[in-house]
């Protein structure tokens, strides 16, 4: 099958993964995927069998959502092809890896394409990346029309969230208190020089607010060098190895970490030196990871501010309330929309089942007036219904004599699903009202 045809009505959704929520830091970093590797990765796909999937990869997730006829065979690969980047086996990946099918792999990727699932909720980059993916599997046919649909509806559900909820100003209030606190502590950014540690999507928020505000220069590093030289290019910055972390804090008057590796990469000590060295001109220091990036005892520093998220929340005067009603009405449309969309596709699923019985009962139809095309209308339709109903009444009596007096749970849906689809409880009442008058 090419890519682009309809799969059958089996088809389910895939979303398999590790993010921010599953997995550690330093296993992400291993799993993310520059942009020249994602045409590469995408065919290791298609020879996998994959004909409709997206692989996302940012520095809080690298999932991979897919519409696959055997889902939970597909999530083997993935994982495999997973654990071959990280350098592991497969097995090793253990609770850091998540599995996501039907329904609960439409929720994962509406939340994700609206923010709800990142560390920042209301971060704005995600729903980019996610359509910058998209397009990188759509150049290399690997969409079709049930991943199309699926992507569509969450772009969707996210123009509502952002049009009709307040939850996006959360993260770029944030931003904007760094901005002001930024120049509170330095004046006119273009003479400082800010250093971002990790590539966290709140720490790119914080630097897009800081060079729109002037910032006069930037460097990049990260604990995988060639993603922090890949992100310099990204920023028109500058790229530093990791290993000289130290070195850079002398020309940094603006420190941004968003590594989030659950460990302390910023301490006091090598901050004092730096000072030192900077004649003890003041730095200021964001702490925008999730878990912290910056040993407390920095805080306690002279000349140095260290502001995290929820310092910046404060300044930006959020309130917790007006933040959760906002959160709270973004999942109500994300959960109708949903709902709207799982219902649409089972509508769809029915339509060809439906066509199938139609063209059986025509057929029938035809059959009964070659052999019997004489016969009045009474007796035509009585023996249209007998054949109509020949094979079901079989197939229910035998149901039933597996049951051996009993009644099998298949037998038990089969009935209910007939008195369903035909009404027939309300066909019985109809008949005793009649009785009656």
């Amino acid at each position: 099958m090419k890519a682009g045809k309809a799969l059958s009505v089996t088809t389910s959704y895939l979303v398999i993964g590790a993010s921010h929520r599953t997995c550690s830091g330093s296993l992400r970093d291993r799993l993310q995927t520059e942009e020249a590797e994602v045409p590469g990765v995408l065919e290791r796909l298609k020879l996998l069998g994959f004909e409709q999937a997206v692989w996302l990869s940012t520095c809080d997730r690298i999932e991979v959502a897919a519409a696959h006829p055997r889902p939970l065979e597909a999530a083997l690969d993935v994982a495999r092809l997973l654990a071959e980047r990280a350098g592991i086996r497969a097995e090793e990946f253990g609770d850091q890896l998540f599995t996501l099918t039907g329904e609960a792999a439409v929720r994962h990727l509406f939340a994700v394409a609206c923010s709800l699932d990142s560390q920042i909720v209301g971060e704005p980059h995600i729903l980019g990346q996610l359509k910058a993916a998209h397009r990188a599997a759509a150049t290399a046919a690997l969409t079709g029309p049930e991943l199309e649909a699926l992507f569509q509806a969450a772009y969707a559900a996210a123009k509502r969230v952002r049009s009709e909820t307040p939850i996006a100003e959360g993260a770029t209030s944030l931003a904007a208190a760094a901005v002001q606190v930024a120049r509170d502590v330095h004046g006119d950014l273009k003479r400082c020089c800010a250093l971002l540690l990790g590539l966290g999507d709140m720490g790119a928020l914080v630097l897009d607010g800081l060079r729109e505000a002037g910032l006069g220069r930037l460097t990049v590093a990260a604990p995988v060098d060639r993603r922090a030289e890949s992100a310099a290019r990204r920023m028109q910055g500058h790229f530093t190895p990791w290993a000289n972390l130290d070195s850079a804090l002398d020309t940094a008057d603006i420190v941004v970490t968003a590594a989030g590796q659950g460990r302390y990469i910023l301490s006091a000590g090598p901050v004092a030196a730096a000072l030192k060295r900077r004649r003890y001109r003041p730095v200021f220091v964001v702490d925008a990871a999730i878990p912290a990036d910056v040993d407390p005892a920095v805080g306690k520093l002279d000349d140095v501010y260290v502001y995290d998220l929820a310092d910046l929340e404060r300044v930006a005067l959020q309130g917790r309330v007006g933040r959760q009603g906002a959160l709270q009405a973004a999942w109500a449309i994300v959960d109708a929309a949903v709902a709207g969309f799982v219902r649409e596709r089972a509508e769809r699923a029915a339509v060809p089942a439906v066509a199938a019985l139609r063209a059986h009962f025509e057929q029938e139809r035809r059959r009964l007036l070659a052999e019997h095309g004489a016969l009045d209308a009474g007796a035509a339709t009585r023996l249209l219904i007998n054949r109509l109903l020949h094979r079901p009444s079989e197939v229910l009596r035998a149901m039933a004599a597996e049951a051996d007096g009993g009644t099998l749970p298949e037998h038990a849906a089969a009935e209910r699903l007939l008195y369903r689809l035909f009404r027939l409880n309300e066909a019985a009442e109809t008949k005793s009202e009649e009785e009656r008058t």
